[in-house]
């Protein structure tokens, strides 16, 4: 199973590492990853690999979440399907 997880805040140091560190200790693969700072905005997009994960989703997803909520981000996790869904025309 795939997954997007987009992370948007205010730019500081350390936002990547956090996410990628969770990803590596539960076995997630980065496939691809897109980020960019707008002004002081840091906005990044991650496609991810959940094959190997050793969390169910919904927790996976609660410890983005809760990343971004000690960071003051607003980290999303969503499967590529709906993802995809979402952005079709």
């Amino acid at each position: 199973m795939r997954s997007v997880i987009t992370v948007v805040g205010k730019d500081m140091v350390g936002i990547l590492s956090k996410v990628s560190t969770l990803c590596a200790e539960n076995k997630v693969n980065v496939i691809e990853v897109s980020q960019t700072i707008l002004q002081d905005m840091f906005c990044m997009i991650m496609l991810v690999d959940l094959s190997e994960c050793n969390l169910k989703f919904g927790d996976f997803s609660d410890k983005l979440s809760k990343i971004g909520n000690e960071m003051n981000l607003s980290v999303h996790t969503m499967h590529e399907d709906i993802f995809n869904s979402m952005h079709k025309i």
